[in-house]
């Protein structure tokens, strides 16, 4: 039997004395805890995904000190296997650099592997900074327990549908008793019931238990849920690591009797709204965190999103360090400020009311005596926007306050925000979340606290941009109930799960049969709002297709 040490590490991209420092209390505890193996996630010394920094000359530099630092540290504690996730240099033709498995052991390295499948889809863009490793299956011995070893999508392609090689395959020839995959692999909607899906189908098939490592932590827009598992010989689920948390776990593998021996209880799944909620929480505590920000600032319209952004961000960073700001026009209603105040009074965070009336009132008469004409329409709908957009900004700027805009997806899909004013910001918590997800999100915080969080009011109320008489969202736009189910078909289509798209594809089928052009309208406008989205800001990610780099479309083109 030999006692295995999983390690969900949340790894700060390029701190390597930061992300050493973690990985060497780790080693010790693990020793303490007389464990055989600690297994850390992949690119756990440099953090999952450095992008071009790799190519910066102090990048590997400092990678292959943190390597040796690592393995000096390793001759404290002799008896203990370590895996760990770096870079490492090619010295041959192709790209430089691989993404590597090293297992180090009393001061020696005693085998290196690198990934053979480099993903280049949705978010991923490893093949632009690594070399496909060879074609060599990895094995160690630990105990009398022989290990085979792969990294993330090489445990992927069982199907041989997206690449030539299928590694799992690869290692069958060398018998072993358990494969251990490292990963950084990212959360959203759907994924762990993706990844237990896949191996346990694979665990299945070769008669293997597996054990799957994860990240965990906020990395830009990506989130890591941890949830590192294993999987007996039957592709059975028989233990769970904890989820958005960064945790050192310990479970037994006995090779001769009952495989993997874990005392943990079973996880239970998330809902979509509770994954969503720990996602975002995570995603910014380590944004603000990394940056180095201490407080956030809020536009609070009184409508649903800005008061699930400020419900959001008070959980993430506690209420003293949230920032509301209210700033009524003479076309928002009385709500706009009660309901502000009830919302910042229920989470005991500051507001602050800022009114834009006589700052509008001054760019119309400028307006009129510059062009000869009468501020009216459009025009100023978007002032407004944008008056709010740059007094939230003077306050960031003076305070040093991050600030979080508070677009969601069916608006941003669709352009109905305002470059310059709503859109501001430096991170956004809700974009990849569709209108009726903010309103279950919301019903969902109130249920888990069990008290009003977000008034009933706000959650009621009918959705408006205020920046006219009377105004309301359904003037421009389609029920949400109805367009975010054919934002969903259009934007992730088969991306969605299985279920889930034959849902949506029979909706759409019903709206086109009933409304004719009203999907080919949404569609252009997606496609129009191209040029906003590229300069929105950036979009903690949810769902499997988010806008940003998992969603890379040209601006100039004909749609």
């Amino acid at each position: 039997m030999i006692k295995i040490a999983i390690n969900q590490m949340n790894s700060t991209v390029a701190d390597f004395q930061g992300n050493t420092a973690t990985m060497m209390e780790a080693m010790r505890q693990a020793d303490q805890n007389r464990s055989d193996l600690l297994v850390f996630p992949e690119l756990s010394v440099c953090g999952y995904y450095p992008y071009d920094l790799i190519d910066e000359p102090f990048f590997q530099d400092q990678s292959e000190q943190a390597l040796t630092d690592l393995l000096a540290f390793s001759e404290q504690v002799p008896s203990l296997t370590t895996i760990i996730g770096t870079v490492r240099k090619n010295s041959g033709q192709g790209k430089p650099f691989y993404n590597a498995l090293v297992a180090i052991r009393n001061g020696a390295i005693v085998t290196e592997y690198y990934k053979q499948l480099l993903p280049t889809y949705n978010v991923f863009d490893e093949r632009r900074h690594f070399e496909p490793g060879p074609v060599a299956p990895c094995v160690i011995t630990v105990g009398n327990t022989k290990i085979g070893l792969i990294i993330c999508e090489d445990g992927w392609n069982d199907s041989e549908t997206e690449y030539r090689e299928n590694p799992f395959k690869q290692l069958m020839a060398q018998k072993p008793d358990l494969v251990i995959s490292i990963n950084a692999s990212p959360s959203n909607i759907g994924k762990r019931e993706q990844r237990h899906d896949i191996m346990s189908n694979v665990a299945a098939r070769y008669e293997l238990p597996l054990l799957y490592v994860n990240s965990v932590g906020g990395q830009d827009s990506l989130v890591f849920d941890g949830a590192s598992f294993a999987m007996d010989r039957r592709g059975a689920l028989v233990f769970e690591a904890a989820r958005f948390s960064a945790t050192q776990e310990y479970l037994a593998f006995d090779v001769k009797e009952t495989g993997f021996q874990s005392g943990a209880d079973a996880i239970k799944a998330m809902s979509d709204s509770e994954l969503a909620f720990n996602q975002i929480v995570l995603g910014l505590r380590d944004y603000v965190r990394r940056c180095g920000f201490k407080k956030v600032v809020v536009g609070s319209s009184g409508g649903i999103d800005s008061a699930l952004t400020l419900a959001l961000a008070a959980e993430a960073l506690g209420p003293e360090n949230v920032v509301a700001i209210t700033m009524p026009s003479v076309f928002s209603s009385a709500g706009s400020v009660t309901d502000s105040e009830a919302l910042c009074s229920n989470l005991g965070i500051e507001l602050i009311v800022h009114p834009i009336k006589a700052l509008v009132e001054q760019y119309a008469r400028d307006f009129s005596s510059a062009f000869a004409r009468t501020l009216k329409g459009l025009t100023l709908e978007n002032l407004q926007a944008r008056i709010r957009g740059t007094i939230l900004m003077e306050y960031s700027n003076e305070f040093g306050a991050l600030l979080l805009s508070t677009g969601n997806k069916s608006e941003i899909s669709v352009g109905y925000c305002t470059l310059y004013g709503d859109t501001n910001g430096g991170l956004n918590l809700i974009g990849d979340l569709y209108k009726t997800e903010v309103y279950r999100l919301s019903r969902y915080i109130n249920d888990r606290t069990g008290r009003e969080m977000i008034p009933a009011d706000i959650i009621n109320k009918e959705p408006s941009a205020e920046l006219a008489p009377d105004q309301k969202d359904t003037d421009s736009l389609p029920p949400y109930e109805v367009l975010d189910e054919i934002l969903k078909y259009i934007i992730e289509g088969k991306q969605l799960s299985n279920p889930e798209y034959q849902r949506v594809k029979s909706y759409v089928d019903q709206v086109n049969e009933t409304n004719q052009g009203l999907v080919s309208k949404i569609t252009k406008m997606i496609a129009r709002n191209e040029y906003k989205r590229f300069q929105a800001p950036l979009i903690i990610r949810i769902r499997a297709r988010a806008f940003g780099n998992g969603r890379q479309m040209p601006i100039a083109a004909k749609y």
